[in-house]
């Protein structure tokens, strides 16, 4: 049975423009892949706290020689681990602010890159023969030939940190100048409609 992770992070609710290409993105999966199974990550609802100084300390200690404070500092980040290693597929929707990805999903990659879980000792990446699609919204547009293509920060960075853990394929559906549906200069179905054929395809793979 397929396994689908869907990691979200807006705080828009029915206003967001990401949230509404996930829907999109997992109706299309669904429907590719009747059998298949969600796993729903909502960081907007997830208290994911911050990598700090206990957490590191417990990361860089051996298993065996945790101390139960320690196990508890890193449960989270195994749960969150163990949802990403046993996903066929990973969707990462997000907005973005201010060219790069929001903080809560930061907190979340620094969660899952773990050294022997999803990362190797050598550096090379353990979450392999799965692919990945990153449902990306923002205001500006940094497509080919955009006069800010240098400021695409975001779907550069997940999708380098997606190649390191090991990710064979890595899809970006690119929703810039979704600004155009909160200023009511475009309907949410009309900006849609122009990713569905990218989506799709993404969700069909």
């Amino acid at each position: 049975m397929p396994r689908l992770l869907l990691v979200e992070t807006s705080a828009r609710g029915d206003h967001s423009v990401s949230r509404h290409m996930t829907r999109q993105f997992v109706e299309d999966w669904l429907a590719a892949h009747p059998q298949g199974e969600v796993t729903r990550r909502d960081l907007a609802l997830t208290a994911l706290p911050f990598v700090d100084a206990p957490w590191l300390q417990a990361y860089f200690t051996p298993p065996p020689q945790q101390t139960p404070a320690m196990q508890d500092a890193l449960r989270l980040s195994d749960e969150l681990v163990a949802e990403l290693l046993a996903a066929d597929h990973l969707a990462i929707a997000t907005p973005v602010y201010n060219y790069n990805v929001p903080a809560s999903l930061k907190a979340w990659i620094d969660h899952i890159v773990r050294k022997g879980l999803t990362l190797g000792v050598d550096g090379k990446g353990l979450v392999t023969g799965r692919q990945a699609t990153v449902l990306l919204a923002s205001g500006g547009v940094y497509t080919e030939g955009s006069p800010i293509r240098e400021r695409d920060i975001a779907s550069r960075y997940l999708r380098l940190i997606l190649e390191v853990l090991g990710f064979s394929e890595v899809s970006v559906i690119a929703g810039g100048g979704a600004k155009a549906v909160d200023l009511r200069e475009q309907t949410m179905a009309g900006f849609l409609a122009t990713l569905q054929p990218q989506i799709r395809a993404a969700a069909q793979a």
